[in-house]
């Protein structure tokens, strides 16, 4: 975060300083007064459960030198009336007072946009300074935080863009317009909450319609709904993917005995060859999407290919990790929707090894589609794995797709004892659901 005092910072948002004005911000801002940084700002939020103006003085021990709350704390404290608003606020000057040198890249879809925006960032990473989205931090305080990470040397700034609702990514471009955005496809997550696919795409675009005045769209020429978003801009379109006419493609794929792809990245103008450090085939199309942005950006195609044969992931995305016991985990236990759950499976298959098993658990907001969707998936995994295991009541209707391949373990307890006692030596497991199922558990307790 660039430098600013309580008083500068006091004038940003509206608000008044209780406490020294003259205190210096100049760490970036959290909402865990444990991650705070020597220099950095707090941010209370008074919830129904918890109230942060109470870990003020902790934040402090962690290195917070200031508090954006709602009333006073121990610490020198700028006061407003509404924290989210003025975290915005923040968010929106900082930015805009490094706008001159810093290009802004927006990423959103269904699925892939966090693998993506890691890839992206590590392509940018070889080109200049780049601040880029932590984790899945991509929501209506995740991007403000992150756009104040930004710092004045900063040349790349990425951000992830979710969604729930119509409306959430205008919202989100309303802080600031990025000057590239990154549409990767409309699926079915979030199915429940959008009521549609139709409300899905309509939300995804408005990422293209917040572009800024010289923006730039990149645009998946696989998915149609996504390729017809073109309409959205008058300004110039890159596309990538598989097709033929696309800008950016990922030619002569092939996977190595871990499931790592190789495979050269083509454009009219050149061609660069790549291996990525990552598991799945599908991690080819997002590094075309990331090299589609990077070339948005400036970044020449062979810089875009050496970062990308850097980049690493977000924890628990498709984490490889061998077990003592001699089996392979696939750890993608952070999210689920019915796309990347088949994605996950392909990269099981693609993993060299004996046995292989898919512990699944539900997958979350998919509205009336839910069953229909879990059994398709079940189907789907039948045909990849020896062992299908659906954990928690919720997914049962998975194993009901799976047939015989399939079992139910009761909760994340009974999957743990399950695998302890039956995994061997060359065994591949895949641990696979939404959030909310929390089976990072079940993978965490595999020694």
């Amino acid at each position: 975060m660039i430098p600013l005092s309580l008083g500068e910072i006091a004038e940003i948002v509206d608000g008044s300083v209780k406490g020294d004005r003259f205190v210096t911000v100049t760490a970036p801002a959290v909402l865990a007064g444990r991650q705070a940084e020597p220099g950095g700002l707090f941010a209370a939020f008074a919830g129904e459960h918890a109230d942060g103006h109470d870990y003020a003085a902790h934040a402090g021990r962690a290195g917070a030198v200031a508090v954006l709350g709602s009333r006073p704390t121990p610490l020198p404290t700028v006061v407003v009336d509404d924290v989210r608003t003025a975290l915005r606020m923040l968010a929106t000057h900082v930015v805009a007072r490094l706008r001159d040198g810093m290009t802004v890249v927006g990423v959103t879809g269904s699925q892939g946009k966090t693998g993506t925006k890691d890839l992206l960032a590590a392509v940018l990473s070889g080109a200049g300074p780049t601040v880029a989205t932590l984790g899945s931090l991509n929501n209506e305080l995740g991007v403000p935080l992150t756009m104040l990470r930004a710092e004045a040397d900063t040349r790349f700034l990425v951000l992830e863009m979710g969604a729930r609702r119509v409306g959430d990514i205008a919202e989100l471009t309303g802080l600031v317009a990025p000057d590239i955005a990154v549409v990767l496809n409309v699926g079915v997550a979030h199915l429940g909450e959008f009521g549609s696919r139709a409300a899905i795409a309509r939300t995804k675009g408005e990422l293209v319609q917040g572009l800024a005045s010289d923006g730039i769209a990149v645009l998946n020429a696989d998915d149609p709904t996504v390729a017809a978003m073109r309409a959205l801009t008058d300004g110039p379109v890159v596309t990538f993917g598989r097709s033929a006419h696309a800008d950016v493609r990922a030619l002569d794929l092939a996977l190595d005995r871990l499931g790592r792809p190789s495979f050269t990245l083509h454009t009219p103008a050149a061609s660069a060859h790549v291996e990525l450090p990552l598991v799945g085939a599908h991690q080819a199309l997002n590094a075309s999407a990331a090299a589609a942005a990077a070339l948005a950006a400036g970044v020449p195609l062979d810089v875009a290919a050496a970062g990308l044969a850097t980049a690493s992931l977000s924890p628990w995305r498709l984490e490889r990790r061998g077990l003592a016991c001699g089996a392979t985990l696939l750890n993608d236990s952070y999210n689920a929707n019915p796309d990347s759950a088949r994605a996950a499976l392909d990269a099981l298959t693609a993993v060299e090894g004996g046995r292989r098993i898919a512990v699944l658990g539900e997958m979350l907001e998919l509205g009336d589609d839910s069953e229909a969707e879990h059994r398709a998936v079940g189907a789907y995994a039948a045909a990849r794995a020896d062992v299908v295991a659906a954990v928690g009541t919720a997914a049962r209707p998975i194993a009901d797709g799976a047939g015989e391949r399939a079992i139910v373990l009761a909760d994340n307890d009974a999957a743990v004892a399950w695998l302890r006692d039956r995994l061997a030596a060359d065994d591949v497991v895949l641990v696979k659901a939404s959030r909310g199922a929390h089976l990072d558990e079940v993978a965490a307790a595999l020694p």
